[in-house]
C-alpha cells in the first residue's frame, strides 16, 4: 500500500503532467511548430495562407507563424524578394488615390462655395477623421467581439500593424477557443493594405509641416545674421539684398503645408 506521502506526490505529479499536456495541445492548436518538421495544418488553410502572404509582403512579420520546410522557406524568400516591391507599388497608388480623391472634392467645394483656403483645410481633415474611423478607431470593436481583446489591445494590434512594427504578441485569428468567420482574416487583409497607404499619408504630411517649420526657422536666423550684420557693417548692402530676397522666396514657399503627388509607403528596417 501506498502511504499518505507517496499518494500525495503521485497527485501532485498527475496533476502537473495534465497541466503540461493542456499546454502542448494549446500550443499546437495555436499554429506553433512542435518539432522542426512538422506544423499545425490547421493554420494553413488558404485564409491563414492568404494572411501569412499579406503579413510578409508587408514586412509586418508577426512571427506566430512560419515556413519549416526547405522548399517552403525557398518559396518565402523568392515570394518576398518580387512582393515587398509590388506591394510598394499597390501602396503608392493606393495612396495617390486616395491623396487625388481628396484634392478633386476641395476643388469641388471651392467651385461649389467659393472657398479659397478653407476648403483644402476642410477635405484634410474630414480625410483624416475618416481614416482615424475606419482605421484605428472603430477595427477595435470588431476584433473585440471576434477575438475577446479589449479595446485599448484592439487599438493598439490596429497600430503596431499598420505601422508595419509587428511585436507579434497580438495576432488575428489564434485563439483555438473561437470560431471565426471565413471571411474575417481576408477582410482584415485588406484593412491592412488601406490602412498602410492611409497612415503613411499622415505620417508624410506630419514630415512636410516638421521640415517646413524647420526651413522657417533657418530662415528666420538667417535674417536675424544678415540684420546684425548690416548693422555692424561686416557686410555691404549687396549681400544683405541678396539673402532678404533669399528668405522672401523661401517665405512664399512655406505659406501653408505643401500637397505633394509623390508617396513613399512605411517600410521595417530591415
Amino acid at each position: 500500500a501506498l502511504s499518505s506521502h507517496e499518494l500525495a506526490l503521485k497527485g501532485f505529479v498527475g496533476s502537473h503532467l495534465v497541466v503540461s499536456l493542456q499546454g502542448i495541445i494549446q500550443a499546437y492548436k495555436s499554429g506553433i511548430t512542435l518539432q522542426g518538421n512538422t506544423t499545425s495544418l490547421g493554420r494553413w488553410d488558404f485564409s491563414g495562407s492568404f494572411f501569412f502572404s499579406i503579413s510578409t509582403i508587408t514586412t509586418i512579420g508577426y512571427g506566430n507563424l512560419s515556413p519549416s520546410t526547405v522548399a517552403g522557406r525557398i518559396f518565402c524568400i523568392v515570394f518576398a524578394l518580387f512582393g515587398i516591391p509590388l506591394n510598394l507599388v499597390l501602396l503608392n497608388e493606393i495612396g495617390q488615390l486616395m491623396l487625388l480623391g481628396v484634392q478633386h472634392c476641395a476643388r469641388h467645394l471651392e467651385e461649389v462655395f467659393h472657398w479659397q483656403n478653407k476648403a483644402s483645410f476642410l477635405m484634410k481633415t474630414c480625410a483624416l477623421v475618416t481614416g482615424l474611423l475606419l482605421f484605428l478607431l472603430l477595427p477595435p470593436l470588431l476584433f473585440s467581439d471576434k477575438e475577446g481583446w479589449s479595446y485599448d489591445e484592439g487599438f493598439y494590434y490596429s497600430f503596431i500593424t499598420l505601422s508595419t512594427i509587428g511585436f507579434g504578441d497580438y495576432v488575428i485569428g489564434m485563439n483555438p477557443d473561437r470560431t471565426y468567420p471565413s471571411w474575417y482574416k481576408n477582410v482584415i487583409s485588406l484593412w491592412i493594405l488601406f490602412g498602410m497607404a492611409w497612415l503613411a499619408l499622415v505620417i508624410k504630411f506630419c514630415i512636410n509641416i516638421l521640415e517646413s517649420s524647420s526651413d522657417f526657422c533657418q530662415c528666420n536666423k538667417k535674417s536675424v545674421e544678415m540684420a546684425e550684420d548690416l548693422m555692424d557693417g561686416s557686410k555691404n548692402s549687396v549681400t544683405g539684398l541678396q539673402n532678404a530676397e533669399i528668405c522672401s522666396d523661401n517665405d512664399t514657399k512655406m505659406k501653408g503645408p505643401v500637397e505633394s503627388h509623390s508617396y513613399t509607403a512605411p517600410t521595417e528596417a530591415l
